[in-house]
């Protein structure tokens, strides 16, 4: 396929996601998803109100003042620019990990590369990279002989197992239509998350600061990835990503003039909403409201919602899921 097509319209992308979505196994799939997403959400809500039932006004206005002294100190740091806001490209040589060849045309192969990061507060550095695995980046290519247009799809919270991915997105679809793919782990997740924990992965976290990093770090890492794939001789790179990864690719795309396209699938688009609708601010419906709205300030800089985009917009396609459970219409 000439990139020249890939980048005049957006059949492309609604191709291959009306053949996401009406798939079975990818229905399936995103409802389990969504199903123990869910089950997890509601489980930390309860213990969260089973706490808060004693709490008073006083507490309340100390999260509130936390909220906005976090805010303020990230505010103030983005003023001085002791630390960019997104990490610039760094130009990495990602190390093979794994191969197979998928037929004369084309390989598949698992990179990463070293993924240096800083975090934006002091504050949070020594907690945020004490995960060795999750100082590296990674990404499984599916790569044809010749470089072609590629398509990095990013996954949802919860996800990032190779497998399981290839299964979600249509893989081999993109990769016969003449698109190279690759399949871009978050931080924290698939190959880069702590090994032994059962747990869901920590970020997202319950503590915006972390959160605030997580999605910084998997900017920083997608521009690398992005660079790398530019200078290899792919004449075009776009994003794709579900849920979480929506959220990344819809922020990419106030970041990144370079790529292509932008496609947010069942998009979360706002985190304090998200924390809202979720049960996991104060239970007074007026409390929870300037909680919200504190919220919103301390996740402002790495919201899509409150950054002007730097793609054009024939380049960003938007798609809900009307029975989406997690990111409904209202995202």
């Amino acid at each position: 396929m000439a990139s020249d097509s890939l980048l005049s319209s957006t059949t492309l992308a609604e191709a291959a996601t009306h053949r996401l979505w009406t798939s079975a196994p990818a229905r399936w799939a995103a409802r389990a998803v969504d199903q123990g997403f869910l089950a997890y959400v509601r489980a930390q809500a309860a213990r969260g109100r089973g706490r808060r039932r004693a709490s008073t006004a006083a507490s309340h206005q100390r999260r509130i003042d936390e909220l906005l002294g976090l805010a303020a100190r990230i505010e103030g740091r983005r003023i001085t620019g002791d630390e960019p806001l997104f990490p610039p490209a760094r130009s990495i040589r990602p190390v093979r990990q794994q191969e197979r060849w998928l037929d004369p045309n084309g390989t598949v192969q698992d990179v990463l590369w070293p993924s240096d990061y800083h975090a934006f507060l002091p504050e949070a550095e020594q907690r945020y990279r004490r995960h060795r695995n999750n100082l590296q980046g990674a990404a499984r290519l599916w790569l044809h002989s010749e470089p072609g247009p590629v398509a990095i799809a990013i996954h949802g919270y919860m996800g990032g197992a190779y497998p399981a991915e290839e299964r979600m997105w249509p893989v081999q679809w993109l990769f016969r239509i003449g698109l190279d793919v690759a399949l871009f782990v978050l931080p924290l997740h698939g190959v880069r998350a702590i090994p032994g924990r059962r747990a869901p992965p920590p970020f997202p976290s319950r503590d915006p600061r972390l959160t605030n990093e997580g999605l910084r770090h998997a900017i920083g890492d997608l521009r690398d990835l992005t660079g790398w794939l530019l200078r290899r001789g792919h004449p075009a790179v776009g994003v794709m990503g579900m849920s979480l990864g929506a959220y990344t690719a819809a922020l990419a795309a106030t970041v990144m003039p370079e790529l292509a396209f932008a496609v947010p699938i069942t998009p979360l688009a706002s985190l304090a909403e998200l924390a809202a609708s979720q049960g996991r601010l104060a239970p007074d419906p007026i409390r929870a409201s300037s909680e919200k709205l504190a919220l919103d300030r301390v996740h402002r800089i790495v919201s899509p919602v409150h950054r002007p985009p730097v793609l054009k917009g024939e380049r960003i396609l938007v798609i809900a899921g009307q029975s989406d459970r997690v990111t409904p219409l209202p995202h």
